[in-house]
């Protein structure tokens, strides 16, 4: 079965006590990363293509990058934040960043070079297309 499966980074309580040595799980990518607090992604498949959609509001779409490598596509944002209030004498500044990036594990059946993502009313769209696996040939060989 083809489905989107999100590339796990921390391990769970149990896997800690209960699971296999460190050096023999595979699905971890980086033990000591923290914890991603970033938006909610909605995964929907259809017969022709996947769509992811992320929860970003008051991002612009400057802000995102996504790259697909070795059939994972990676999807970031940076957003910097500067306030600035003058009053009576003085100058309050506010600075704010924030950032997240998820990766999301691609099945093969998804054409990476035709990925299309927009970005409307506070909601980044990303469509992935799928392409139709090739069966194998099947070949008569005639017996001499």
């Amino acid at each position: 079965m083809n489905t989107l499966a999100r590339v796990n980074t921390m391990p769970t309580l149990f896997d800690t006590f209960f699971g296999p040595s460190l050096a023999n799980r595979p699905y971890v990518v980086n033990y000591r990363k923290p914890a991603s607090t970033g938006p909610a992604v909605n995964v929907k498949e259809t017969d022709t293509h996947f769509v992811l959609e992320v929860a970003a509001p008051g991002a612009q779409k400057e802000q995102f990058t996504l790259n697909v490598t070795q059939q994972v596509l990676t999807l970031a944002l940076k957003n910097e934040q500067a306030t600035e209030e003058a009053n009576a004498g003085y100058v309050r500044k506010e600075f704010g960043f924030q950032a997240f990036e998820r990766s999301f594990r691609l099945p093969k059946n998804v054409d990476a070079n035709a990925i299309k993502a927009t970005y409307e009313a506070g909601i980044l769209t990303v469509e992935l297309p799928k392409v139709e696996e090739k069966q194998p040939e099947v070949k008569q060989i005639e017996i001499a």
